[in-house]
């Protein structure tokens, strides 16, 4: 089966940038990536981050469902502690009535914010404790015919269309997918150190479910593209800094190549970058063919999400096109 290639956007707010604007380009990118062939294309739920407008995900993924036709919109993904079950299998409910057979439900289990944020956004519901599978469990219930004759239903909501997918960055998470037996996809892009033992557990363990007969495996990595290899380094460099940002917590809009100062970072931060970029593939189209024709022979995904942050829009686009002829032909 041919590999399939989907887009991760976080609505990164770019220097110069308001609301209004990362959302129309979020429509534009989302379209450009339906022309291009992209399987889905998904948003993560983030909060108090000056960088990402991406908190209110599924409001998101209805407005761009709404602006490209054939391009399976979703969560990649809803942080799940952060809600009740019913008002996500509610939320995602209607979106399926508006957009039948397009909508995706990827789940995660952190807080997707730091925990002062996590506190507010939870109020008196906040548990260290959560219990990720039962509250997957029990939105499945919500989302099935089988509640029709339970006091408390999901309208809409109720058998609706939406699949579900476990999102993770570690072994657990390839744990929980396997037994559940649904999709797995591993966040690569900020957080790899596990990456290989993850899907080796999750493909040993996995038990076949009414939803997926085998495993399905997605790894969302960093993809960079220009037309020179010099050029694509220079605009990774916006994206690194992002990166070094989160590493020295300092929350600010997405810089252009110019207004970095990656030479300046300690060893300590240094270090950490290398580790927290190991899954991030920058270059033209030949030296992408061969760095990922290696990665996917090694790790065998069924499909490869593309993250990546590029300050120029009309860059970003390019750097997609690029991207989808490199992972069309792998």
């Amino acid at each position: 089966m041919a590999l399939k290639y989907s887009i991760l956007d976080l609505a990164t707010i770019v220097k110069g940038d308001d609301i209004h604007k990362t959302f129309q380009k979020s429509v534009t990118s989302a379209q450009h990536a339906e022309k291009l062939g992209f399987t889905r294309y998904w948003f993560s739920e983030h909060h108090n981050f000056p960088n990402v407008a991406s908190a209110a995900t599924s409001i998101l993924i209805g407005h761009i469902a709404s602006q490209t036709k054939t391009l399976r919109i979703g969560s990649g993904g809803i942080m799940l502690p952060n809600h009740s079950t019913l008002s996500v299998a509610e939320q995602f409910g209607t979106l399926d009535g508006l957009f039948p057979g397009r909508i995706d439900l990827g789940l995660g289990r952190a807080p997707g914010t730091d925990m002062l944020t996590a506190t507010a956004l939870r109020g008196n519901n906040f548990n260290p404790n959560y219990n990720f599978e039962f509250h997957i469990k029990e939105l499945q219930k919500y989302m099935s015919h089988k509640n029709a004759e339970a006091k408390v239903r999901a309208i809409p909501g109720e058998g609706a269309d939406v699949p579900f997918y476990i999102l993770g960055s570690s072994t657990d998470s390839a744990f929980l997918a396997a037994k559940l037996g649904l999709p797995y996809a591993f966040a690569a892009h900020f957080a790899p150190s596990q990456l290989d033992v993850a899907l080796e557990i999750y493909r040993d363990h996995f038990q076949p479910s009414e939803f997926l007969n085998e495993p399905y495996v997605m790894v969302c990595v960093n993809i960079i593209a220009a037309e020179s290899v010099d050029e694509a380094h220079y605009l990774s460099t916006s994206h690194f800094q992002a990166f070094v940002n989160i590493l020295t917590d300092q929350r600010q809009p997405l810089l252009p190549p110019e207004e970095t100062s990656l030479a300046d970072i300690s060893d300590e931060i240094s270090i950490h970058l290398n580790r927290m970029a190991s899954k991030t593939f920058v270059g033209n189209k030949e030296t992408l063919e061969e760095k990922l024709g290696e990665f996917s022979k090694k790790l065998r995904p069924d499909e490869i999400i593309v993250s990546g942050n590029i300050y120029d829009f009309d860059k970003k686009l390019k750097s997609y096109t690029l991207a989808s002829e490199v992972l069309k032909s792998l």
